[in-house]
């Protein structure tokens, strides 16, 4: 076993007590709608054998023969438990426009989003009921909520229409963590941006920004064992950007230092130094128009 594949194994081990399915994920279509230049099946997925996972898969209609790239997007948390899924769809005030189901079908990509756990068409139970209850039954929040993405990759990569050597995976806020994690976890994802959250878990300490994020948040003794950069050197030699804003209090700046100078370490020692990049916009907690744009070049460039 090599050090990354040990190291996946140590991390994926401070995850909780994980449904052990080796099973192909199955699907149910619940309806198809159809916009100008792109379609939208809304599905059931069988993910953790615990509850039915509500998500979204968007395809351009006019490469209806073609297996396609596919971008498996997950959504923010944003302070709103009722938008999970739909942000693919729909948006929301911290993204520009279009929505990325738009932006993505439109370069020719596929893209899946799932309601999160207590999100969208899950909401019910709040994440600090959800992650008691998972913490009595040996189970993380987070844990729980990064084996989902898992399985979507699972999921994706039994479609017939996705090209299963090109899965990316893109996320803001929570998303860009969920994205960071999955990559680090599943070297089938080929790709990985994320927007506004590559958090150095040392310095949002230092700054006293601990409850700037949600109690899904925490990974118990993960601090003992890993680094925000030791995670997402797990992502090397796989293509990776980052974006950031130097305002944005849930990314202390002096943090984005020190991954940014570990990562380019790493990827240099692994003689791909092009593929990691760590761009930093003035603004706080938002997506702006050349983050935007930034993000659909390097998916054209590395997918």
């Amino acid at each position: 076993m090599d050090s990354q594949t040990a190291r996946r194994t140590e991390l994926r081990a401070l995850l909780g007590d994980l449904p052990d399915l080796d099973t192909t994920p199955t699907a149910t279509v619940v309806a198809i709608e159809h916009y100008p230049g792109y379609e939208v099946h809304r599905l059931l997925l069988d993910l953790n054998g615990i509850e039915p996972v509500p998500a979204c898969f968007v395809k351009p209609v006019d490469r209806e023969r073609d297996r396609l790239p596919v971008v498996l997007y997950t959504h923010a948390h944003g302070g709103d438990l009722t938008i999970g899924k739909e942000e693919l769809l729909r948006g929301r005030p911290e993204l520009r426009t279009p929505p990325y189901a738009h932006a993505l079908t439109r370069a020719g990509y596929a893209a899946l989003c799932l309601d999160m756990w207590g999100f969208g068409e899950r909401r019910g139970r709040s994440l600090d009921e959800l992650f008691k209850v998972m913490i009595w039954h040996g189970q993380v929040l987070w844990g729980m909520m990064v084996y989902d993405s898992l399985r979507a990759v699972d999921y994706l990569a039994s479609r017939s229409d996705v090209d299963t050597g090109r899965i990316a995976i893109l996320g803001m806020s929570m998303g860009s963590t969920m994205a960071w994690w999955t990559a680090a976890l599943d070297t089938r994802i080929a790709v990985c941006v994320d927007i506004c959250c590559l958090t150095d878990y040392q310095a949002l300490i230092r700054a006293g920004g601990l409850d700037r994020h949600g109690v899904y948040y925490y990974v118990p003794r993960l601090l003992t064992r890993f680094t925000t950069a030791g995670i997402n050197a797990l992502i090397a030699p796989r293509p990776h950007l980052g974006l950031a804003g130097r305002y944005d209090p849930l990314t202390p700046d002096d943090g984005l230092d020190v991954i940014d100078e570990q990562l380019r370490r790493v990827y240099a020692a692994l003689d791909a130094p092009d593929a990691w990049r760590l761009s930093r916009y003035h603004c706080g907690h938002i997506e702006t128009d050349g983050m935007r744009a930034e993000a659909l070049a390097f998916l054209a460039t590395w997918l």
